[in-house]
């Protein structure tokens, strides 16, 4: 057996981060400012966008819409234990959110297919942006919520109208991610499984749709191999045909539907 002699500088550095990862396990929130950051987990979670929040569903974790959550919903949630993701878009424009107004015309892009009234955001020009997403983003500190999903973070790869390169998108998710650490707020990357393993340094989870339907679940094992949970959801494949490879990558698999109210769900044994 080799051995080898370790300075004491060394020996503190990797003590600093053995503690690191200690607080990384679930509800943890020690490490990294006092942030949140959920281990790899196969307990359950719930994602509703849709309606009133049902609070009695049982899940350790809930994501809710930001804008149309009260923050005394936030507040009954960590009451009961639960930690709680604050849903915006930041990658696309809705038109039927209040401060539509602060988004210039000229940064309004096609519209988001499947969603009439969305249309993509020219992500590049963050100057003409960056004030009502940062907003958005103190609206979801100020109502408590323990997390941010912002959505919309992969329009390189769609029909967005402007012509967005991988490198702007990477610049663009990394200072979104920033902006949420600044406020006191783990972040997780949704979706975009192409730059998934590149991200992974920036964001504390994932949150993925679909990526056992479309064979995407492996772009996504960095992210438990680094210690950072991974929660799934399915629209369109019943619970067997993907809760035992859930759970053999350790990711959070529910069933939902499309529209995410709060029932159906359906998650994992």
């Amino acid at each position: 057996m080799l051995s080898r002699t370790f300075s004491t500088p060394f020996l503190v550095a990797f003590a600093a981060a053995l503690a690191v990862l200690a607080g990384c396990g679930e509800g943890a929130g020690t490490a990294a400012a006092g942030r949140w950051l959920p281990a790899p987990t196969t307990a359950p979670w719930q994602w509703q966008l849709q309606g009133p929040i049902d609070t009695s569903v049982p899940a350790d974790v809930y994501e809710t819409d930001g804008f149309s959550t009260p923050a005394k919903v936030v507040q009954q949630l960590h009451a009961q234990g639960r930690k709680v993701i604050c849903y915006i878009d930041v990658g696309s424009w809705e038109n039927y959110r209040p401060d539509k107004g602060r988004y210039p015309k000229s940064v309004l892009g096609k519209r988001y297919q499947g969603f009439p009234d969305e249309r993509w955001i020219d992500i590049r020009r963050l100057h003409a942006i960056a004030a009502p997403i940062r907003g958005r983003f103190d609206m979801c500190r100020r109502k408590g919520f323990d997390a941010v999903e912002p959505d919309n973070v992969n329009g390189y790869t769609n029909d967005t109208g402007f012509p967005l390169s991988a490198r702007e998108q990477l610049r663009f998710n990394r200072w979104v991610a920033r902006q949420v650490h600044q406020r006191g707020m783990s972040v997780a990357l949704k979706n975009d499984p192409e730059q998934a393993r590149r991200l992974l340094g920036a964001f504390d989870f994932a949150v993925v749709e679909q990526c056992f339907q479309y064979h995407e679940c492996g772009r996504f094992r960095p992210f438990v191999d680094a210690g950072k949970a991974v929660f799934e959801a399915e629209y369109e494949i019943a619970p067997s045909r993907f809760c035992d490879r859930a759970g053999a990558l350790d990711f959070s698999a529910i069933r939902k539907t499309y529209a995410l109210t709060a029932s159906p769900w359906q998650t994992c044994p």
